[in-house]
């Protein structure tokens, strides 16, 4: 069978080549130049009716020296199920209610009332209250924080709030206040960032002459693993992004790769070739206790955790071309997932386990699909060429992939209906093999 290839690297190999010892081995990334720190960010579609809401400039914000408000609404306008009524210069102070039937005159269902308050050790405490402003003569609030924080913090201090407005209004938890995991290839260098979730504040957390693929977070969210080929061939690194200290996972003969935590943190499923073909293995997260999972006369790789850990998807060749199967870690049974199309890879199940995103072929095109796992319907939700990884945000409504636009590698997010589409691009850079981190303790 002829190699295949996605994008501008091989992302999945099934043939002679695939089998040899480099099976997982991806091509240097396409060409790029140097990185910014930040991320253009587009609204590429709406989810319908958006949710009329007021966010003023907070009350005493000019003592701050970086806006919040701003963020705020950053954040909710990115979502695509918001729409922003703009008031200002207006405030709204925290200690009193709004006219709340003057801002539904002004078209608002909602009203955010907030004040910052500056405490003698350099901190800020800043003070919010929410409210439905359809509701003015019953019990209009909908609740209220206090929330403290040094200058430094102000950007996550506002992604807490966009979150705590975000759950308010649709019932489910907001996913601002995460980070995110993507390889940036700069020049001859590669380098694994680490940036909050609309891919301001980025960070490099690894520099590197070779490619580092696969950024795996850890259910807490305080590690990463990833695959670097700085020792000449693909090895698992266990990373600690606090103190920057990392350590071998595994590096046994042959390839190492495709590292996966299982939901309690203790253990990783990740694929092996030292017994031959590509194979899954568990392993400890101390790299102890190498154990084979299964037997197969395929290849089996990019294994995923369900949620719960009770199972594993994965992506094999067995029944002829590239499908994804989930095995049962318990009993060792193995089942098929994916029926519709040639080509399917890459499987993500979302952290609510209720769909799997995955990449499939389509018209000669990759594209990010999801399946209801419960109908097993599958809609394709992205409509350009070169899409790979997909990784679902922490409440499980919003998808990070990498893609490709005018030459260059880039991020974007599609929603898990497809009715919003954003991209987020690093200038003159080419950005690969992004990993959406869970919810911040």
């Amino acid at each position: 069978m002829d190699k295949i290839v996605i994008t501008s690297r091989i992302r999945l190999v099934f043939g002679s080549f695939f089998r040899s010892t480099c099976a997982l081995l991806l091509t240097c990334l396409a060409v790029g130049a140097h990185a910014q720190d930040t991320l253009d960010i587009t609204v590429m579609g709406s989810g319908g009716r958006l949710f009329p809401v007021i966010v003023p400039v907070f009350e005493n914000e000019g003592r701050l020296p970086n806006s919040v408000s701003e963020i705020v609404r950053a954040d909710l306008e990115r979502s695509g199920l918001f729409k922003l009524v703009d008031i200002s210069p207006m405030t709204l102070p925290e200690s009193k209610v709004p006219d709340l039937a003057a801002m539904a005159a002004r078209g608002a269902d909602a009203v955010l009332a907030a004040t910052v308050v500056a405490s003698s050790n350099g901190n800020y405490e800043i003070r919010i209250r929410l409210f439905d402003a359809t509701r003015a003569d019953a019990k209009p609030e909908l609740g209220g924080l206090v929330l403290r924080m040094p200058p430094a913090q102000y950007r996550m201090t506002a992604h807490q709030i966009a979150d705590f407005i975000y759950e308010k209004l649709t019932g489910i938890p907001g996913y601002f206040a995460t980070r995110i995991a993507y390889v940036v290839k700069n020049n001859k260098r590669y380098e694994l960032h680490i940036a909050d979730s609309d891919g301001m504040n980025a960070q490099p957390a690894l520099r590197s002459p070779e490619s580092i693929i696969s950024p795996s977070w850890s259910p807490n969210g305080q590690q990463l693993a990833y695959v670097s080929f700085e020792a000449q061939k693909p090895v698992i690194y266990v990373h600690t992004l606090a103190t920057g200290q990392r350590r071998v996972l595994a590096n046994f003969k042959g390839s190492n790769s495709a590292p996966s935590w299982a939901p309690d943190g203790r253990r990783l499923a990740v694929v092996l070739t030292k017994d031959g073909l590509s194979q899954i293995y568990l392993i400890n997260a101390d790299g102890s206790g190498a154990r084979r999972l299964m037997t197969s006369s395929g290849i089996d790789t990019e294994p995923a955790w369900s949620p719960d850990g009770q199972f594993i998807y994965f992506t094999s060749d067995r029944s002829g071309d590239p499908q994804i199967y989930r095995l049962n870690v318990a009993s060792g049974s193995v089942e098929r997932i994916t029926f519709e199309g040639s080509y399917n890879v890459t499987p993500r199940p979302s952290l609510d386990g209720k769909r799997l995103a995955f990449m499939t072929r389509h018209d000669g095109h990759f594209r990010v699909a999801v399946q209801e796992l419960a109908s097993r319907q599958t809609t394709i939700l992205t409509d350009s060429s070169r899409d790979e990884s997909p990784s679902f945000a922490p409440n499980s409504n919003m998808i990070l992939y990498a893609t490709v636009a005018g030459g260059k590698g880039m991020l974007a997010a599609v929603s898990a209906d497809g009715r919003v589409k954003q991209h987020l691009s690093i200038q003159a850079a080419d950005v690969r093999e992004p990993a959406w981190g869970p919810m911040q303790k």
